[in-house]
């Protein structure tokens, strides 16, 4: 089946965030082109009573920019008492994770056999 709509489609929610539970979802590439997607989602976040898992599972590539993100989001919750919890990365959003040494921050756990 051919996508006609690939150019739109593309542009579909990548990063989005549903309060229950707390689950802010990564897909497909995450990259500066689409930082300002994704503002909305983080910003809900935010906004969670609990801890919040970031689901990896279907991200396929991200850049720093995607890093520095949770690494903001990561310590404005640890700041209200809670956590950010990488589930499931895919190799090599693992290996960027850990290059920038977000695994290490205060308030991230990162659980990389997570299956949601």
């Amino acid at each position: 089946m051919h996508h006609s709509a690939r150019g739109r489609s593309s542009f579909a929610a990548i990063v989005d965030y549903e309060p229950q539970p707390a689950v802010l979802h990564c897909r497909g590439d995450e990259d500066r082109a689409t930082q300002s997607l994704r503002r909305q989602a983080f910003a809900r976040a935010l906004t969670s009573a609990r801890d919040v898992v970031v689901d990896l599972s279907e991200l396929s590539f991200a850049d720093s920019s995607l890093m520095l993100d949770l690494a903001a989001l990561a310590r404005r919750l640890r700041h209200a008492g809670r956590t950010l919890r990488l589930t499931s990365p895919q190799p090599q959003i693992l290996r960027l994770i850990e290059l920038v040494g977000l695994d290490r921050l205060p308030g991230i756990e990162l659980e990389p056999g997570f299956a949601a």
